[in-house]
């Protein structure tokens, strides 16, 4: 039998999402691109249906997940009041990294019917030192494995600050090697790594679709929070969401970009709609009111657009 290696671009289209089995607890996620940017026409195979899931980011707790009152069970029984349909375990607060407690989240979750959209850590990728990228590429499969432990099938990384002296070019050199390598790994477990667009150099779409293009695993995508894009002369941030859809892995949601100014957030779901986007849409609330009152508030607002814009 010929082994035929399926380029990365057909795969996203011919799968219609990026999508990887759980350990039992993941729902399929991922994203449907019906235009790749470098295609000619969409393929008409993959499915323009979208599908949204609510969901929540641990991270939206972190008032009270950093140094008590809550857990992370606490947070998993959050999620049934709440009634989401997944979580994102941000692993800042993990009591620990031991089996046993890792199996013990796991067990809650199912017992609850709350599957896990993903995990959360911190790794960022920009390192000019190559020993300190090989200490992130291993510190990135350290999560990897601990993803792999939970049942979930996404994992969040950084790509991380401009060094002072350092170049973009040089930077996304550096991000792209530690994500190859990283990838490859997550890849023989099933496991998605989303580049978050945060504080950096992924706050630019070009430079995330950059990284994509050369990564070029399928196993690799966008972490899409949709507040952090910073505008450009030629493209403000609903033309940089626009262009990084196609990669989107979980998408991050807050109702105000990071300058204060608010999201048109039903022109957001059409975006997705309009890509057919499946995965979820998960609140990572920041707001200056109270967690207990805010997150509810920016749920209900995901909820009521999940279900206009969804087939589900």
């Amino acid at each position: 039998m010929t082994n035929t290696r399926i380029p990365r671009r057909r795969f996203f289209r011919a799968a219609g999402a990026v999508a990887v089995a759980g350990m039992g607890l993941g729902l399929t996620q991922g994203s449907a691109a019906q235009t790749d940017p470098g295609s000619a026409a969409p393929d008409p195979s993959v499915s323009k249906t979208p599908r949204f899931f609510v969901g929540c980011c641990a991270y939206s707790y972190r008032k009270y997940l950093q140094h008590g009152p809550m857990t992370m069970e606490d947070f998993i029984r959050q999620a049934v009041a709440l009634r989401l349909d997944g979580v994102d375990m941000t692993a800042y607060y993990f009591k620990s990294t031991d089996p046993g407690y890792l199996d013990g989240l796991r067990h809650l979750a199912y017992k609850n019917a709350i599957p896990f959209s993903g995990a959360a850590c911190g790794s960022s990728m920009v390192q000019a030192d190559p020993a300190r990228r090989a200490e992130t590429l291993q510190d990135i499969k350290k999560w990897i494995d601990v993803t792999d432990r939970l049942g979930a099938s996404h994992l969040r990384v950084f790509a991380g600050r401009l060094p002072e002296g350092a170049t973009i070019p040089q930077a996304i050199g550096w991000v792209v090697e530690t994500l190859k390598a990283a990838s490859d790994y997550s890849g023989k477990k099933g496991i998605m790594l989303g580049v978050e667009d945060h504080a950096g150099i992924s706050q630019n779409g070009a430079t995330c679709l950059e990284i994509m293009h050369r990564v070029d695993s399928p196993y690799a995508g966008i972490n899409l929070d949709i507040t952090h894009f910073i505008p450009t002369p030629t493209e403000d941030a609903y033309a940089q969401i626009t262009s990084c859809i196609p990669y989107a892995t979980n998408v991050h949601i807050r109702d105000v970009f990071d300058d204060g100014t608010p999201v048109d957030m039903d022109r957001v779901w059409r975006l997705f709609a309009r890509a057919g986007h499946k995965g979820y849409m998960s609140a990572e609330y920041e707001g200056k009111e109270d967690p207990m009152t805010g997150v509810p508030k920016l749920i209900a607002k995901i909820r009521t657009l999940c279900k206009k814009y969804s087939s589900v």
